[in-house]
């Protein structure tokens, strides 16, 4: 490509469908909504629905939404969203992986009945959905596959051994995936989230010494707000980011770096 041709069109989505699993809820939701601004229609797989937010939200922006109750976990169930994907919208362009669960539990009382669901949401769904997705990206020649890591991808994580264990899972798989996709023009990469001010961290937002500990580790002397990510999940998913394969991109407000 020669470079008086790039453009801005090169974030455009329209005409794309984008399947985000939990992208009604959380950061899910970001995601999901970040791509609906940049013009794709967006497919979401869950297992509840919320109170009509983000379809509200998503149809706003003059695209389509839709959802899909289901277990991503159950057995067949990445084929069913495919599939399903494909016969309410023809075309299955970017897969977000963003469904995850965090159990916490001092070491000695951290066992199966926290690992195993965490293994089988976090990690393993995303294999599956990931799998049963290439393979149709495969026979286009093009796709995008955003895996959602975390900087407990680099880092020990106290009280959740699982949760650590299938975000370093998560950055093996995605560079994996590159290693062979990137051949067929599918772009696998991954968003590494820092510490978000999300209903999930209000506890430790609350409490003043908590609070202050995650902020001095912060150069950005802030916490996250959930639309920092937004821009990435848009890069990632457009063709501005198509030579950009296996990277895990850190959106932290630099806590690595301390």
């Amino acid at each position: 490509m020669d470079i008086r041709d790039f453009s801005t069109d090169f974030f455009s989505l329209t005409g794309t469908t984008a399947v985000v699993t939990g992208g009604n809820t959380g950061l899910g939701q970001a995601f999901a909504l970040a791509l609906a601004k940049a013009g794709a229609d967006v497919f979401v797989p869950s297992i509840a629905d919320d109170d009509g937010t983000t379809r509200a939200l998503i149809e706003a922006e003059g695209v389509r939404y839709e959802f899909f109750e289901i277990d991503i976990t159950a057995p067949g169930a990445a084929r069913a969203v495919v599939d399903t994907c494909l016969d309410r919208f023809g075309r299955l362009d970017t897969l977000v992986n963003s469904a995850g669960i965090c159990k916490l539990a001092s070491v000695d009382e951290f066992g199966r009945e926290q690992w195993d669901p965490m293994i089988d949401l976090n990690l393993t769904a995303p294999f599956d959905l990931a799998h049963e997705a290439s393979g149709h990206m495969i026979e286009r020649g093009s796709g995008k596959i955003i895996n959602i890591a975390s900087l407990f991808s680099f880092l020990g994580g106290q009280m959740s051994p699982a949760y650590a264990a299938t975000k370093h899972g998560i950055v093996g798989f995605t560079k994996a995936y590159c290693d062979e996709l990137a051949g067929h023009g599918v772009q696998v990469n991954a968003i590494a989230p820092g510490y978000f001010a999300t209903k999930i961290t209000e506890a430790t937002r609350a409490n003043e010494v908590t609070n202050q500990r995650v902020l001095d580790h912060i150069p950005a002397g802030r916490w996250g707000d959930v639309a920092d990510l937004m821009g990435a999940t848009v890069f990632l998913a457009s063709r501005a980011s198509d030579y950009v394969n296996g990277h895990v991109l850190t959106v932290d407000g630099g806590y690595l770096v301390r």
